[in-house]
Formats: structure tokens, C-alpha cells, sequence
């Protein structure tokens, strides 16, 4: 078998990642949709169905990988295992980017990065706002900070050409930003009992890895193999198992090869074409079924004037606009960064807007967050779908009912010419 073709993972006549990307990002979200409402419509709209939601996904499987854990559920394997992979491709994603992709030079990361740090700063400070002298409240700071990506590339997609290209890159770009923070932040602020033992076994695994990289060694069946080790030692460690999935990424080798992004001689972009459309189209709707199936009734809807569900969704809805439109109005204004192309300040604010999406990540950060309290998991899912839902509708009227640039079509075509030539657009 040659390496071209390891485990079957060709790129033939494959497009470049960051179309194969948006497009996978706009369908996977349009499923995460549609999953979602699934788990919706089954708990508040079908009689005695969510009983038997909630009895499916909760099933003791008759085994146990942790004594944190318990015994094994479909809830935790969805959580912790399959979540994991999605988290892998998250890595992958973000070592592209960051070497070979729209991060891979400074002036290429400052705008992201600095809108994304003050997406996540400033609906943190609104939470604990509204949160204060409630302290058992606080850990669930980080809930709205996140940005669903394919949630927000799906709401783009249905604007067709009236959203800029130029602002779906940037949004992805600042997503992927902002992920680093999520991982980051699950990795520092919910951890807890760690355990060395499990921990050093962790690491040397993980040196492992970077050795045979070192070496050269560019099968993938030794990563992976080493990957499913990895993750099952940090999720013995007390570390959030699904943080294995970012750390083992890492190691994967990749070629840098700009113009040909899609070189079957890299690694790491044969895996990620490999894992994006399993990641995108059954991992992420899956997680949104599980997690999304909350009670709407008079009870549930009368809990969004509760401080927790009241703070998520005005830190998703204002924070994140707030925080994000700031942060790109100046550093347009000083100069550290170029206006969008193609772009007016109207659409830079739906897109500031969509980044309010919060869902996947918030979801994910809610179980974390109060792990002992169902009771306010269950408010945190309130506030995430009222605070994304409401942010999503107002993201996208702005964008429909905003003028276009009078350089719309000439600036389009040409950021569709550079994906085309090298996958590597500068927005």
C-alpha cells in the first residue's frame, strides 16, 4: 500500500480544504439543525416520548472505563468518546490553519485573533454580570463564550451570494480562534482530580507520537493507534477526555506545501478530508440530539428570567457582538488590520451577530460546568438555545436587508479565483 493511499485516505481529485470545509461546515450545520429540533420537537411535542429520550440515552451499558464516570451510557460515550474525534479534527483544523492556512502568518492571525479574545472576554464579563452575588453560578462563565461554527456557516449558506465570501473566512477563521480558547479553557477551568499516574502515561504517549513525527514516520495507522491510547489515559487522568482529541492532533504530521494544500504527500490533510464529513454530518448532529432535548413548557420558558439561562443568553446575544464588532471596528480604524473585501460595516455587524451562535461548544461547556446540578444544566440549555436562536435570526436579517458593496460581485469572483489557485484565501 503506498502512503498516498494509508488507510485508504486518498485525495484525489479531492478541492481544496477550505472549500471542502465551508461547503461540509453549511450542510453539517444544516443537520445540526435539523437534529436538534429532532430532540426538541420529541420532548416537548410528542406525548410520552421524552421519557423515553431521556431513559435511551441514559441506558447503563454494563461496563465502566473510570470510576469518575460510572458506568458507561450512550449520553457519556456521545460526550466523552465520539465527542473526542469531533475534537481530533478541531486539532487538525487548527494546526492547517495555523501552518499552512489563513493563520499562517501574523498579519493573517491579527484580526481573528483579537475579535475572537474579545468574543470571549466580553460575553464572559456580561454573564458574570448578571450573575453576580450568585456565586454558585460563576463557574458557568465560559458557557457563552463559544461560537458554533457550523451552526453559523449554515445560517450563512442560506443567504447564498449576499453574504460576502470575505465574511464566511473571517468567520471561520475567528471560530477556529476561538476553539483554541474552548480547548484552553476546558483544559485550565474544568479539571479537576488529577490523577499522575494516568497523567505521566498521558504524556509519554504523547512523546511518543512527536518522536515518530521527528523520525519521519507518515502512516497514520501508528497516530491513531497511539491517539485511542492517548485519550483513554487522560480520560483516566481527570482531564476532559475530549482534550486527547486536540493534543493528539498535534502530532500528526503535515507538509507545508503552499499553492497545493491538498498534497497527498501531507498527512495530516489526507486525515482531515478523511474525518471532516464523519466529524460534520454524524458526530456534531449527534451531540445536538442528545444535548438539545430540553423541556419548552410554561416551566421551562418561565426559567429564562432565571440568572443563569438570563446570562448565557444576553452574554451570547450582546456579548458576543459587542465584544466582536468593537474589536474589528478598531483595528480597521488604527490599522492593525484590514476592512473585510467586499464588505460594509452593516455585514460586519450580522456577522458579529452570528458569532453568537453558541450552541455546540456552549452545550458542551454547560454539562462541564455544573457536573453535580442537572437542574442548572438544564437551565444552561435554555439560555444557550434562546441566546442562539435569537442570534441567529438577527444575524441573518441583518445580512439579507443589508446592502451589498458596490464591489460585491468583482471582489466575490475574485476571492473565488484564490481559493481556487491555492485554498489559502487572505479575506
Amino acid at each position: 500500500m503506498s502512503k498516498a493511499h494509508d488507510a485508504g485516505l486518498s485525495l484525489s481529485n479531492a478541492p481544496s480544504v477550505l472549500r471542502q470545509f465551508l461547503r461540509g461546515e453549511a450542510g453539517g450545520g444544516a443537520l445540526l439543525i435539523a437534529a436538534s429540533a429532532l430532540a426538541l420537537i420529541l420532548v416537548n411535542g410528542v406525548p410520552g416520548a421524552e421519557q423515553y429520550y431521556h431513559d435511551l440515552l441514559h441506558l447503563p451499558l454494563g461496563h465502566m472505563l473510570s470510576a469518575k464516570l460510572g458506568e458507561m451510557t450512550p449520553h457519556l460515550w456521545i460526550n466523552d468518546g465520539l465527542m473526542a474525534i469531533f475534537f481530533f479534527v478541531v486539532g487538525l483544523e487548527i494546526k492547517r490553519e495555523w501552518l499552512d492556512g489563513r493563520l499562517s502568518s501574523w498579519d493573517q492571525r491579527i484580526l481573528p485573533m483579537i475579535a475572537a479574545l474579545a468574543g470571549m472576554a466580553v460575553p464572559a464579563i456580561a454573564f458574570l454580570f448578571v450573575t453576580r452575588l450568585h456565586f454558585d453560578l460563576a463557574a458557568g462563565w465560559a458557557i457563552p463564550a463559544a461560537t458554533d461554527i457550523a451552526f453559523a456557516i449554515g445560517v450563512l449558506a442560506l443567504l447564498g451570494n449576499r453574504a460576502p465570501l470575505s465574511l464566511k473566512l473571517l468567520l471561520t477563521t475567528i471560530a477556529i480562534v476561538d476553539d483554541m480558547g474552548a480547548v484552553a479553557i476546558i483544559a485550565l477551568a474544568y479539571t479537576s482530580d488529577i490523577s499522575g499516574a494516568a497523567l505521566l502515561a498521558a504524556a509519554l504517549i504523547f512523546g511518543g507520537m512527536m518522536a515518530m513525527n521527528r523520525l519521519g514516520i507518515d502512516r497514520l495507522w501508528p497516530y491513531l493507534g497511539a491517539a485511542v491510547a492517548l485519550w483513554f489515559f487522560v480520560l483516566l487522568s481527570g482531564v476532559h477526555a475530549t482534550i486527547a482529541g486536540v493534543v493528539a492532533a498535534f502530532a500528526i504530521p503535515i507538509r507545508v506545501t503552499p499553492g497545493a494544500p491538498d498534497a497527498v504527500e501531507s498527512p495530516l490533510h489526507r486525515l482531515e478530508h478523511a474525518l471532516h464529513p464523519w466529524s460534520a454530518y454524524l458526530i456534531v448532529p449527534l451531540f445536538g440530539f442528545a444535548n438539545a432535548g430540553v423541556a419548552l413548557g410554561p416551566e421551562g420558558m418561565g426559567a429564562l428570567t432565571h440568572r443563569l439561562p438570563l446570562g448565557i443568553a444576553l452574554g451570547l446575544f450582546l456579548g458576543k457582538q459587542i465584544g466582536i464588532f468593537s474589536a474589528i471596528w478598531l483595528c480597521v480604524k488604527t490599522g492593525l488590520a484590514a476592512m473585510p473585501r467586499g464588505a460594509t460595516w452593516m455585514q460586519v455587524h450580522g456577522l458579529a451577530l452570528l458569532c453568537g451562535i453558541g450552541f455546540t461548544m456552549s452545550l458542551f461547556i454547560g454539562g462541564l460546568a455544573f457536573p453535580t446540578r442537572p437542574d442548572l444544566v438544564e437551565e444552561a440549555k435554555i439560555g444557550i438555545l434562546a441566546g442562539s436562536l435569537i442570534s441567529a435570526i438577527c444575524g441573518f436579517l441583518v445580512l439579507r436587508l443589508a446592502p451589498l458593496h458596490p464591489r460585491h460581485a468583482d471582489v466575490e469572483a475574485a476571492l473565488d479565483r484564490e481559493i481556487e489557485i491555492d485554498g489559502d484565501t487572505r479575506g
